[in-house]
């Protein structure tokens, strides 16, 4: 019962009154559906010997099975928001893998260069069109051009690789840490290396502090940006998570400024529903906070002012794309 399945799928996320109405008739749908499929399998000859006539049936036969199979996902990934949800997201990390693996060969030609992160951000932006999520940067005139930075950036999801995609070409000479496991997702963890990503063992704080330490002279004397999440993981609420150290004792060793960067709340995205519509982000490039002078005495103050300018944006323009989304669906 193929097309009982799949309606049930479709009937599991809805909580309201009005799609459970429509269960019946998706029934009767996606049932109509898998007998066609089945009424052209059994039409299919079968048999052995040569006969033109009958291999042409049979690859008839087969095209309109596949054809009913591609309706069937057609019209399965229109009403079933689970379904979208996996198809979405498995377009997304397949995608996002081979772009980001497909430009290997010229990464090599100047490994660890952060201008090899352009190739596999150009991939990320196609990405992001082809799952209809678009991106608004504000505030480029804030952006520090003159030294390095620590950029902060509130963390959400996967989605995030699309936000750096976004900023690499337009902020320059950034660079991430990561989780040394990432290293060994080959041919990503290659890529990621060849585009400057310093790997970090979480898990053991003797071997990862002196690393992200040293990341305060790469980002001074190079005039490099270290892109750093300060939440220290993934959240998707209507506030920010409390901000981790780490990105904050790199800025005040280097004695170079934090640029907040804040990203609108992603609204047309709930991994608990399964819903991955498609939405617009607004990406706000705050002034930079100078460290200069600042010792370890004035760390937690930092973080305090830094959270706060970023949950008051944060806030403001999460409510706005919301609006327009809603004053979007209303014009449709």
């Amino acid at each position: 019962m193929i097309g009982l399945t799949a309606a049930i799928l479709v009937v599991k996320d809805s909580s309201c009154r009005k799609e459970r109405n429509q269960f019946n008739l998706e029934v009767e749908c996606l049932e109509l559906t898998t007998r066609h499929w089945v009424t052209c399998a059994q039409r299919a000859p079968h048999g052995a010997g040569h006969d033109p006539d009958r291999e042409m049936s049979v690859m008839s036969g087969t095209a309109e099975v596949l054809g009913a199979a591609l309706l069937f996902l057609v019209f399965l990934y229109h009403v079933s928001i689970v379904f979208r949800y996996y198809v979405k997201f498995t377009l997304f990390l397949f995608l996002s893998l081979v772009g980001a693996t497909a430009f290997i060969p010229l990464m090599l030609v100047r490994p660890r260069h952060y201008k090899n992160a352009l190739y596999p951000a150009w991939g990320a932006r196609q990405v992001s069109k082809l799952l209809g999520l678009q991106w608004e940067v504000r505030g480029m005139e804030n952006a520090v051009n003159d030294t390095g930075c620590v950029i902060l950036i509130n963390h959400q999801s996967a989605l995030d690789l699309l936000v750096l995609a976004e900023l690499w070409p337009r902020l320059k000479r950034c660079f991430v840490i990561s989780k040394k496991e990432v290293f060994y997702l080959w041919p990503f963890g290659l890529a990621a290396w060849l585009w400057g990503t310093v790997f970090i063992d979480r898990f053991n704080a003797e071997k990862a502090l002196p690393t992200i330490n040293s990341m305060g002279d790469i980002v001074r004397e190079n005039k490099a940006k270290l892109c750093m999440f300060p939440e220290g993981t993934r959240h998707s609420g209507t506030t920010l998570l409390p901000f981790k150290k780490g990105a904050f004792h790199v800025a005040i060793s280097s004695q170079t400024p934090i640029q907040p960067v804040v990203v609108s709340r992603y609204y047309f995205l709930d991994s608990s529903k399964k819903i991955f519509n498609p939405g617009k982000c607004i990406i706000t490039i705050l002034p930079a906070i100078p460290t200069a002078g600042l010792g370890k005495e004035d760390l937690n103050d930092l973080m305090e002012r830094t959270r706060d300018a970023m949950l008051d944006v944060y806030t403001r323009v999460s409510e706005e794309v919301v609006a327009s989304s809603k004053t979007d669906k209303q014009l449709d």
